[in-house]
Formats: C-alpha cells, structure tokens, sequence
C-alpha cells in the first residue's frame, strides 16, 4: 500500500500536536509538514506536495474551505480530510476535494478509517474523478454516520430510499443515512436518479434489469444486493426506461 504523506493545517497547536501523536500510531503514513495558516499551508504544498492534508476550517487570515477550493484547482491536487469543531460547515465542503469530514475531537480510530480511504483512492484517481462527473452540481453529500459527519460521492450511490425519519443511501459499502429529504435530493439529482417509487429513486447508471418477485417488480442495481420496489404506478415508465438502457 502506497505510504501517504500528510500535512496539517491547524492554527491550534494542541491541535497539532493531537494529530500527530495519532499519525504516529497509523501505519502507512509520514508527517512532513505542519502550518498554522493558509498562506503557510499552500507555501508547504508547493514545498511538499504532500498527498493528504489534515485542515481545520475556521482559522486566522483565511478560511479552510477557501484554501481547499485553491488546492482543487491545482493539477493534481492533495485529499483533504476536514478536522473542525463545526458540524455546519459540512455543506459548503462538498464543492471541495474532501473526501472526510471529522468532527473534534477527532478519535484515532476515525482518522484511521479516513485516511484508509484516502489510500485506496490516490490523487491521479482523484482528478480524473472530478473531471469526469456526468452530471453538475455537488458530488458528495452529507452524511451521517458512527464516525460523524462524512461526505459520501454521489456517483457510488445505487438507489435512495426514505424512511418515516431519515433517507438511506445504499452503496457498494453498505448503507449510510443522509441529512436531506428525497424531494431535495431529486430536485437537485433528477437528471441521475430516477422515481421508481414514492419513497425511492435508484441511479440510472446502474440498473441492470427487472424481476418479478411475487405480483410485484424489483429494479436490479449493479454492486447491491439491495432491489428497489417498483410501484404500480411507476412500472411503465420504469419498464420503459430499462428497454432503452439495457
């Protein structure tokens, strides 16, 4: 497994100082820079070319999430994992390359889940993923999970299904629950997603096909065991569409 190289970007030093004690107990990782700042911090990736940052948000002379929309920008920019005392910001952090958003005080066994996906995704795979999104508007969202708030790629979610309470997003990993209701998520993701149901919508791009289960249909997604149900009044236009992608 490729050995990351990480900076953190933090104007607290006990903050610093947290992180990394816990780098050193995570394997498959080097320290090669801190920065209290943003203008130190970009100094350090043009120094460094580190291939994860640890950033905080909310610091003096400029904010987190502006350094990260800069460093997105680059040719083949750093991860970013996000680490702050603010859950509120988790929004406006999807139109950056985050792909984490840690929740202080951060525990080593959330850093160490975090930065295993940094590993399996490296930063070439990280371009082409931003340049290559089939569809506009944010592609990550947030979500909710035993680790925190975390942002999920939009493009690896199969189907989404609400519940009386929440809305599940059903991945090739497993299931994670969102922070928005299905009518936001459609209005803003009508173009992948399509209504098989009232309380569902699946992703076009992975239908595979259609079965018969009982006197009812199920939409078959590639990478789930999860069958959407099809509603009678959607059957049509769902058979329809299949006939055109399949």
């Amino acid at each position: 497994m490729t050995q990351l190289r990480v900076l953190i970007v933090d104007d607290e030093p006990l903050a610093r100082m947290r992180l990394q004690r816990q780098l050193g107990t995570i394997e498959q990782c080097s320290l090669v820079g801190e920065a209290a700042d943003s203008e130190s911090a970009l100094l350090q990736v043009q120094l460094l070319d580190p291939d994860l940052i640890l950033l905080d948000i909310e610091m003096p002379g400029g904010c987190g999430l502006a350094l990260a929309q800069q460093l997105a920008a680059r040719d083949c920019p750093p991860a970013i994992i996000f680490c702050t005392a603010h859950d509120e910001f988790a929004l406006p952090a999807f139109a950056t390359s985050a792909v984490g958003y840690l929740l202080k005080p951060v525990s080593i066994e959330q850093l160490r889940q975090a930065m295993a996906k940094v590993q399996r995704l490296s930063k070439p795979q990280q371009k082409l993923l931003q340049g290559t999104r089939k569809h506009p508007g944010r592609n990550r969202i947030k979500a909710v999970s035993r680790l925190g708030v975390e942002l999920l790629l939009v493009n690896a979610i199969r189907c989404l299904i609400a519940d009386s309470k929440y809305v599940l997003a059903h991945h090739p990993a497993g299931e994670t629950i969102l922070d928005e209701s299905l009518k936001e998520l459609e209005r803003e993701f009508g173009a992948r997603f399509v209504r098989v149901h009232r309380s569902t919508l699946v992703a076009r791009e992975y239908i595979v096909g259609l079965r018969k289960e009982g006197g009812h249909y199920r939409v078959e997604l590639e990478g789930v065991t999860e069958a959407p149900l099809v509603s009678r009044r959607m059957l049509s236009s769902v058979k329809t569409l299949i006939a055109e992608i399949c």
